[in-house]
């Protein structure tokens, strides 16, 4: 997905959890926060669905790539963004894995086939943000870390 910002904007705006409402739709929040983006930081997803899975990140390579895991019950889920460089901008490339055990195998599976979709549509709301300016502002901490 190309996004007209830098890849060290896009980067900084998308790895702060404190961010991710704004861009995320599956989320009511974030709590439990601690520190700034970092391997290791951790962070509780409250979702809209109602699951609050918790959430670490795993890689950071600023600008160029970061994972998080997120764990609930019997489900595992891992995001990794990858940022590059183009003329207008950067271009962010997206992986995700659903994994799931026991009696959540099978609901894993499906989610795992929806994420790719869900991600997407996230990526391109949280690409509107950072073009309109408004993905900078008091209060959020996107691009802070230049």
């Amino acid at each position: 997905m190309r996004v007209g910002v830098s890849p060290e904007v896009a980067f900084d705006y998308l790895v702060e959890p404190r961010n991710r409402r704004a861009w995320q739709s599956s989320l009511a929040g974030v709590e439990q926060v601690t520190g700034e983006p970092r391997v290791g930081q951790r962070w509780v997803d409250v979702t809209r669905a109602g699951p609050r899975p918790a959430m670490e990140t795993t890689e950071l390579d600023r600008p160029r790539r970061w994972s998080e895991r997120g764990t609930w019950r019997g489900v595992e889920a891992v995001l990794t963004l990858e940022f590059s460089t183009t003329p207008a901008g950067c271009e962010i490339g997206y992986s995700v894995l659903v994994r799931g055990r026991g009696v959540l195998a099978p609901a894993a599976w499906v989610l795992g086939k929806l994420a790719p979709v869900a991600v997407r549509s996230d990526l391109t709301r949280a690409a509107r943000i950072l073009e309109a300016g408004t993905g900078r502002g008091a209060g959020d901490h996107g691009g802070r870390r230049q």
